[in-house]
């Protein structure tokens, strides 16, 4: 029941996001315009530069915040059960700044040299490396604690973003204001064209995620107990992982850099859904997707008709949560 009401605030979203603006359009037009698209349906009452407005600049970049938002929040939920730590996201654990050095090598330095795989391509080598990079420094100082293991991802982030500023630098002046605000986290770029990659990660990934629930609820329980369980926490870890590189890496490509959006929605989802997976993972789907929109709406309103980074506010929002977690613990 709460899964269906989330779709339907989620859905109702997607069309309130689209209606406000700089521009504001009433939320029927946006129907009509949307059905008439969609399904060929009505006649054309509207004027070209508002059906310009919804469909080729608005709707791409709701359903795209959608998309990023549900895959993050997914690959949080996932992470913090995995490694049975509750700080434990993309971005803190530096798998997002893997995703954005792949990204801006691949969009500075290299060229589509493999059309429009290019960037998602090396984005998920990267944020593959970054994860691999946080887990074998792991391995080799035994690092056993929660509060450790984030350490060590976010030494790694900073030395990685480190790299990324240098292949920034060295590379063309032209095209590093694109590339700042890419990183800072942006969805003004969003076309038809670029929803297709995202959702053909987070669809197959997320059903497998959500299919591993129970496993994903025996590590949370320790390694000795899934092992129990007939579980290989090593190979199951590793497994999760580099699922959780492929969204990540994928999302950053089209996004950009977006904190927090893994670290909160799951704890949220777990207050009124409690534990279990199987109800965590959709859960956290849906709510990811809310926030990220209205994030992004909220980005778009503040200074309009000026485009904020998305990612300035899910800091903001990530950064105040963070601490509220850290007191809770204690």
């Amino acid at each position: 029941m709460k899964l269906a009401l989330g779709l339907a605030v989620l859905i109702l979203s997607v069309g309130l996001a689209v209606s406000v603006g700089a521009v504001s359009i009433p939320l029927g037009t946006v129907g009509r315009i949307a059905a008439h698209h969609l399904f060929g349906w009505g006649g054309v009452d509207w004027s070209a530069g508002r059906e310009n407005i919804v469909w080729q600049i608005r709707f791409p970049r709701v359903l795209l915040a959608g998309v990023v938002g549900a895959g993050l929040a997914t690959v949080g939920a996932a992470l913090q059960s995995v490694t049975r730590n509750p700080l434990a996201d993309p971005h803190l654990l530096g798998i997002s700044s893997g995703g954005a050095f792949g990204a801006i090598f691949a969009l500075m330095h290299t060229g589509m040299v493999l059309g429009p795989l290019t960037v998602p391509a090396f984005a998920f080598v990267g944020a593959l490396g970054a994860t691999l990079l946080v887990l074998g420094l792991a391995q080799m100082a035994r690092l056993k604690s929660a509060d450790r293991l984030v350490l060590a991802g976010v030494a790694v982030s900073f030395v990685i973003m480190a790299a990324a500023n240098l292949l920034l630098f060295l590379g063309d002046p032209r095209a590093s204001h694109t590339v700042v605000f890419w990183m800072l986290g942006g969805l003004g770029l969003a076309q038809w064209s670029h929803l297709i990659w995202p959702l053909a990660v987070l669809v197959p990934c997320g059903v497998w995620l959500w299919r591993q629930s129970r496993a994903l609820d025996a590590m949370s329980l320790g390694d000795e107990t899934a092992a129990t369980l007939g579980l290989n926490p090593g190979r199951f870890r590793l497994s999760v992982f580099v699922a959780a590189a492929l969204m990540t890496g994928v999302m950053v490509a089209f996004s950009g850099l977006i904190g927090f959006v893994g670290l909160m929605v799951p704890h949220l989802v777990r207050l009124g859904l409690g534990h279990a997976n199987a109800r965590v993972l959709p859960g956290a789907a849906v709510l990811g997707a809310l926030l990220l929109i209205w994030s992004d709406t909220a980005a778009r309103l503040v200074i309009a008709p000026e485009d904020l980074p998305v990612g300035v506010v899910t800091g903001l929002a990530g950064g105040v949560f963070f601490l509220w977690l850290m007191a809770r613990r204690d």
